[in-house]
């Protein structure tokens, strides 16, 4: 299985990071060909709502040259894609965001091209935020369910853990054995 981690977060050794570790471990044990993508080390514009991918079929077809052509080449060969960000106000990162907004060139649905390269993709969340989940993540939640909706992609859930004291937050057993427990649930094969 090959799965994509779309790292959103901004910090390279934060606590998104720390509860990445178990999650990664558990999914490369599974056999799982994990690839990780550092956004806030890549080079990845804004979408600039131009519409040149919608006409360019079978490939990615967005104009601009940076690090989204090999992000978005991860992505059409994979099983899932996770997305790991923390929440901030109320949504994922910037670095995230730009990515997502730039999905767009993988599904050809508003001009000559046609085709969905985000087909029957699989998408999961691996979260930190720092009020309770469901108020903190709720409109990323729901934004992504949409998304899925939207490009045919099937979504799989979101694992999260509030920071409630700093890194040791994401060090518990809970956080740890909730990481690698869903990580082995996406692991597992769905029809």
């Amino acid at each position: 299985m090959q799965i994509c981690i779309l790292n959103g977060s901004p910090r390279k050794h934060g606590n998104t990071a720390e509860l990445s570790k178990p999650f990664v471990e558990a999914l490369t044990d599974g056999g799982a060909q994990v690839t990780l993508h550092p956004l806030a080390e890549m080079d990845i514009a804004s979408c600039k709502g131009c519409y040149h991918c919608q006409d360019v079929p079978g490939e990615y077809g967005c104009f601009q040259q940076d690090d989204m052509h090999a992000v978005a080449a991860s992505i059409i060969s994979s099983d899932i894609v996770v997305l790991l960000t923390p929440i901030y106000t109320w949504f994922c990162t910037a670095e995230l965001k730009a990515v997502l907004d730039r999905f767009f060139g993988l599904a050809k649905f508003y001009r000559s091209a046609e085709g969905n390269l985000l087909e029957g993709k699989r998408i999961a969340i691996l979260a930190t935020h720092g009020y309770d989940a469901a108020y903190a993540a709720d409109p990323f939640v729901i934004g992504i369910q949409r998304m899925c909706e939207h490009y045919h992609m099937r979504y799989e859930g979101m694992f999260s853990v509030r920071d409630t004291d700093d890194i040791a937050s994401f060090q518990t057993k809970q956080a740890i054995g909730g990481a690698r427990e869903f990580a082995r649930y996406l692991l597992r094969e769905k029809v």
